[in-house]
């Protein structure tokens, strides 16, 4: 008997654009078998940041945070499979790069706390409200 399959949506952040690693992060959620269900490059713009991060907004990190998200392209997915949540936040490790273990696409990549290549959704709730946002047809 499985699970019901979940949805994330997974932000490839613009540092992840600039350095080329799309095809490394994709491949790494291919191989452990999620399946990529939409897939779209576009820009964050200031009022889908606000959006995006409602919770944050008020936060002194925040707006070095927008302006690194609004800074180019990134690239919006939805990724699907079992408990693909947990999945994927264990793939993509601490937030803090620095800090994120050997092994996972932070810890592997990323440059810094603020540029750490990936966005995930945190939990089922956080999943939809993102999800209604980048992908409203969904």
């Amino acid at each position: 008997m499985s699970s019901p399959t979940e949805r994330s949506l997974v932000l490839l952040k613009p540092d992840a654009v600039r350095r080329g690693l799309l095809g490394e992060i994709l491949g790494r959620f291919e191989r452990k078998g999620l399946v990529v269900e939409a897939m779209e490059l576009r820009t964050m713009d200031a009022a889908l940041a606000d959006q995006h991060y409602a919770d944050h907004v008020d936060k002194a990190f925040y707006p070095p945070l927008k302006d690194f998200m609004t800074s180019g392209p990134l690239v919006a997915v939805v990724l699907s499979g079992d408990e693909v949540i947990e999945v994927v936040r264990a793939m993509i490790g601490s937030t803090d790069g620095r800090k994120a273990a050997a092994g996972t696409i932070r810890g592997d990549f990323a440059l810094s706390n603020r540029e750490n290549l990936v966005h995930a959704s945190d939990s089922p709730e956080s999943a939809n409200r993102e999800l209604a946002l980048w992908f409203p047809k969904l």
